[in-house]
């Protein structure tokens, strides 16, 4: 196997990840499909399916950055720094979705794409504060000082997750509650829909941890390939 073939191969848990995140995703887009039509949404309900769980896995991603950033400020190790980033970039990734899957849900039931109500106000800050985490990484040469400085920023950057899953309990909006209302421990989705609902985003989740993987090994092998080519 050439250099260039060990860079970009997967080892057996990566393809494992995917390929369990694959069959559960699949299973979670029968139930979908099988789920019977919300009283209110109808079909369209079936967008809720990926666009809930891409919401909490971009949460979920962001808070693991920010554990990474600061093992990495006890540590100094670099690692911990590529794990963080990596983190943050799929949290980004799944964000994305999560914008674009509300935005499709958004037009056929508000009639337009967007609007600037406080859910949608605070996911776009959201989304812009992780844009800036990469800009800043890409703006600082210095390794030490660039990883020091982003591990500020992951941390930083959890701070707007509460206040954008709190926002449709704070301020009036036209945005649906939260599917599953952790605040009030209750949902008024049907018992099947729930399950497809848990079980796209368990698949949701393997993927994300099945990319975490990906990218920390892609990052660790750039980086030995830097330190090789010094």
């Amino acid at each position: 196997m050439n250099h260039a073939e060990k860079t970009s191969s997967l080892d057996s848990a990566s393809r494992a990840l995917l390929a369990l995140a694959l069959a559960v995703f699949a299973v979670g887009q029968y139930l979908a499909f099988k789920a019977p039509p919300d009283v209110q949404q109808g079909y369209l309900i079936r967008i809720l399916y990926v666009h809930v769980g891409a919401a909490w896995v971009a949460y979920l991603a962001f808070f693991v950055a920010m554990l990474y950033a600061v093992l990495y400020l006890w540590k100094q190790d670099a690692a911990y720094d590529r794990l963080s980033a990596a983190s943050a970039e799929i949290g980004l990734l799944f964000m994305l979705l999560t914008l674009f899957g509300g935005m499709m849900w958004a037009r056929p039931t508000w009639g337009v794409f967007w609007t600037w109500e406080p859910r949608l106000t605070t996911s776009a800050i959201l989304t812009a504060f992780y844009v800036g985490y990469f800009l800043l990484r890409h703006a600082i040469e210095d390794p030490e000082f660039r990883a020091k400085a982003a591990a500020a920023a992951a941390i930083l950057g959890v701070v707007n997750i509460p206040i954008n899953y709190m926002s449709v309990y704070w301020w009036r909006s036209i945005h649906q509650t939260a599917t599953f209302d952790v605040i009030n421990r209750k949902t008024h989705m049907d018992g099947s829909m729930v399950v497809a609902m848990l079980v796209n985003l368990l698949a949701i989740t393997l993927f994300y941890l099945a990319f975490l993987r990906i990218k920390g090994q892609i990052a660790a092998r750039a980086a030995a390939r830097e330190e090789w080519d010094e």
